[in-house]
């Protein structure tokens, strides 16, 4: 496997001075910034059969080992704050269990069992999206994770940084970074994890881009927890609508913190106007505002 060679490049690494070695660190990472532009069309594939299921009620799940699934961990709990997507429809298969997550646990990943079991506890089905990232590609657990959840009708998606490997074959959608050798070889958590967060933050994000959490470029979806948030939230109103800062702090008190409500309330809805337009539009706030803008 690519990831896991070793580079006469680097032979003599412990014993260059410290910017060079930084340098040559920088230079991986650049590179494998530069190895997922291929995966592109694969990415978007991906995303849009995945926004079907999602529309349908359906969960993203994250499935890996060591790195990769604390990556996938690190991917998926950003999107309830940011998107407010529910917290109930994000599931985290890491092997060896959560506690995996700050502790290596070695040995897990070779568990098929495990990897199975956490597909058939979580009932896992036909509207849901199994995401597995493996560097190597090869993972016991993740492969069999995916295999299940493909038996089960799910949607599976697997990342891997070396070609030609069983979970890219376990897949419905396979997406390739091929970073290659690392600097340090065979420590995956630098180019190849480096790829697999950049793959995951363009996939989750277009996803939420496609299922209408996102309006010019804005976080309208966001869960406006704190202050700092609030303050956001309020300045997106004025943004969107041009209006002043009380209008838009009067408006997202009357929408209760939704900002899409408040979008429309600053504009001149009432409160069950802005809820109804945004519900007869799936949520699309763009389609609400038209549909507000047409309404007598």
């Amino acid at each position: 496997m690519a990831t896991e060679h070793f580079s006469t490049r680097y032979q003599d690494l412990d014993t260059w001075p410290s910017l060079d070695v930084l340098s040559a660190f920088l230079e991986g990472q650049l590179s494998a910034v530069a190895a997922v532009r291929p995966s592109l069309p694969a990415i978007a594939a991906a995303a849009e059969e995945a926004v079907k299921r999602l529309r349908r009620g359906g969960r993203l799940v994250y499935a890996g080992a060591g790195t990769s699934g604390r990556i996938g961990v690190q991917d998926g709990t950003e999107l309830p704050p940011t998107f407010n997507w529910p917290d109930d429809r994000v599931v985290y298969l890491i092997a060896g269990g959560t506690g995996a997550i700050m502790q290596a646990v070695e040995n897990a990943e070779d568990s098929v069992e495990e990897g199975i079991a956490g597909i058939r506890s979580n009932d896992i089905g036909p509207d849901d999206v199994v995401i597995g990232v493996a560097a190597s590609g090869r993972t016991p657990f993740t492969i069999a994770a995916l295999k299940e959840a493909a038996s089960r009708g799910a949607q599976t998606i697997g990342i891997s940084n070396n070609p030609d490997t069983p979970i890219l074959e376990a897949c419905s959608h396979p997406i390739l970074a091929d970073t290659g050798e690392e600097v340090i070889a065979g420590s995956t958590r630098m180019k190849a994890g480096t790829a697999q967060k950049i793959i995951l933050n363009l996939l989750s994000t277009l996803i939420m881009v496609r299922l209408d959490r996102v309006y010019r470029g804005l976080m309208v979806n966001m869960r406006a927890t704190n202050a700092k948030l609030r303050r956001r939230s309020e300045i997106m109103v004025s943004q969107i609508t041009d209006c002043d800062d009380a209008t838009a702090i009067e408006a997202m008190r009357q929408s209760d913190g939704d900002l899409k409500m408040a979008v429309l309330i600053a504009l001149g809805a009432g409160p069950a106007e802005a809820r109804g337009a945004l519900e007869r539009n799936g949520g699309n706030l763009r389609k609400a505002l038209a549909d507000f803008s047409k309404s007598p």
